[in-house]
């Protein structure tokens, strides 16, 4: 299975996907926001890992500019954005380490967390290249699922090189298996992870 995802994406969501093109790419735009706000707050919250700012500083930019495609792939389509709306497969995932603990702990959990999000968003991705009927709309995903899959990597191996190896890749093991129990509910929605 790709990406160690233990639940593959019921294959039917494109079909749901296809009849509402607006929300995933208005879903997707926010989606992309989300990341980057995700890198500035590890800056803000961990600026002493000097490796880990600078990282960031280009997922910023890269997620913007991503961000800016699907804007125009939006317009492009004569459709606007609706207003952002909750990610609540993000927001159930997060229920599953404990808050609080060390600052170290606090870091490699978010890094976890992110990994995961940029994992099944690549394994979206790659759905809706191989399944959209829309050709320019199936290429334009193939080319993001390329760099996601990179995002997902190095956000995994910052959180090894903060914390003990085996003690990350059993947590990393842990949060997949919930991941797929939480997925089962997933999949009806016109939404990036929805």
């Amino acid at each position: 299975m790709m990406l160690g995802l233990k639940l593959p994406t019921d294959p039917r969501w494109v079909n749901i996907v296809e009849k509402n093109l607006q929300e995933i790419l208005v879903d997707h735009a926010f989606c992309e926001l989300k990341a980057a706000a995700t890198a500035m707050s590890l800056i803000s919250n961990f600026p002493e890992h000097t490796e880990l700012v600078e990282e960031m500083q280009a997922l910023i930019k890269e997620e913007m500019a991503h961000f800016k495609m699907v804007h125009d792939k939006i317009q492009s389509k004569g459709l606007e954005m609706g207003a952002n709306r909750k990610d609540a497969y993000v927001s159930e995932l997060m229920k599953f380490f404990p808050k609080g603990g060390s600052r170290n702990t606090q870091l490699v959990h978010r890094l976890l967390y992110a990994a995961l999000i940029e994992a099944r968003s690549c394994e979206r991705f790659k759905l809706l290249s191989e399944q959209l009927e829309d050709q320019e709309l199936a290429k334009f995903y193939r080319d993001l699922m390329v760099s996601e899959a990179n995002h997902y990597t190095m956000f995994l191996n910052f959180a090894r090189k903060y914390e003990d190896r085996a003690l990350v890749d059993q947590k990393w093991q842990d949060l997949l298996a919930y991941e797929a129990t939480i997925m089962k509910s997933f999949s009806k929605d016109a939404t990036m992870h929805g």
